[in-house]
């Protein structure tokens, strides 16, 4: 039978925020800190893995804050070589480097009374670093070439894909430039810890493409659903909604199959081997050691043992990576492919964070 997607209903006692979805306690948490945040002039830091909707959470800041009316500016930091973006976000006069043919107002100044979304702050240079700590505090800066100081109205908000304080622990970003846009961080839980929100993902996609495609696919096979909600999701949402279109534009009829998802849905969730990621391999032959020896110890009428064998392998897995990251959790976490916070909830939950 068929899964339907109603339409969502929102909580009267929580106005809608553009663009953003997901009813689950994770995003609802989001939600909230978007909400409280924007009424201010702080700045935000937005911390989360790539296609998790940081620019999304951005926007809505902007949106429902008091600079609404003012103009809301993106700068991708890792698209540009450190000149490029210097003259991108600050400007240039005439004649101040080759090609330099006019004089160029800078995204700051182009975001006055607004906000500037700063994406992928973590590939900034050094040198670079210095001026937006000097933008952050002193609201000012110079052009490229120029002596003249402008001042800016601008409220600032940064994404990072990757942990800024390792990165600060290991001298390749301004440890006072990371507090100085650390004032509010919010945390955007990668899709794979929110698979409740997926149901409603998918019905909002399915609608846009729809109407997209001139097309009606208004029903979902249960076992497509079923593949979605136990995909790992290495794309977070961005990777749901390119499939969803792509069902969309392959379906027949009103329904969205499991066929017309990718192999890759289908076989279920693993490991990536990649970015120093913990190997599968290595995963799997400790899953199977402990797991033999759970079966081994386990009593004829012993009750949930699927959930005690995968904590224990959870466990097992985590002590092991720590001692080899000699218990630095930044280094910890992303050899486990997953946040600081997770590791440390983790650590707590079992008793690991007094250990050597």
């Amino acid at each position: 039978m068929s899964v339907t997607f109603p339409a969502f209903e929102q909580d009267p006692t929580r106005p809608p925020i553009p663009g953003l979805i997901g009813s689950g306690p994770a995003m609802q948490k989001v939600f909230a800190l978007t909400r409280r945040v924007a009424r201010s002039n702080a700045s935000v830091l937005l911390l989360g893995e790539t296609g998790t909707g940081k620019e999304l959470i951005a926007k809505a800041i902007h949106q429902t804050s008091q600079r609404a009316t003012g103009p809301f500016v993106r700068v991708n930091c890792g698209a540009l070589s450190e000149s490029l973006l210097e003259s991108e976000l600050f400007g240039h006069v005439r004649g101040s480097f080759t090609g330099a043919i006019a004089n160029r107002t800078g995204r700051f100044e182009a975001a006055h009374t607004g906000t500037i979304f700063l994406d992928e702050i973590n590939s900034t240079t050094p040198k670079l670093q210095v001026k937006l700590l000097r933008v952050l505090q002193e609201r000012e800066f110079e052009r490229v070439g120029d002596t003249q100081t402008v001042r800016v109205d601008t409220r600032v908000v940064a994404a990072s894909n990757r942990d800024l304080l390792s990165l600060v622990e290991t001298d390749d970003f301004r440890e006072d430039l990371y507090y100085r846009l650390n004032v509010v961080p919010i945390n955007l839980p990668p899709l794979r810890e929110r698979p409740e929100d997926i149901p409603e993902l998918v019905g909002h996609f399915l609608t846009y493409y729809n109407e997209e495609n001139d097309r009606y696919v208004t029903h979902i096979d249960p076992k497509a659903l079923e593949a979605l909600q136990n995909y790992h999701w290495p794309g977070n949402v961005r990777e749901l909604q390119n499939y969803v279109e792509r069902a969309v534009v392959m379906a027949d009829g009103d329904e969205l199959a499991s066929e017309l998802l990718p192999e890759n849905v289908l076989a279920g969730p693993k490991l990536r081997s990649t970015g120093g990621r913990t190997k599968a391999a290595d995963l799997e032959s400790l899953t199977f050691d402990l797991v033999q020896q759970g079966l081994a110890s386990a009593g004829p009428q012993e009750d949930n043992l699927h959930a005690k064998v995968v904590n224990r392998v959870e466990r097992e897995l985590i002590a092991q990576v720590m001692a080899s990251c000699d218990s630095v959790q930044t280094k910890a976490a992303t050899k486990l492919g997953i946040n600081r916070n997770t590791l440390h909830k983790k650590l707590k939950e079992y008793g690991l964070d007094g250990e050597e």
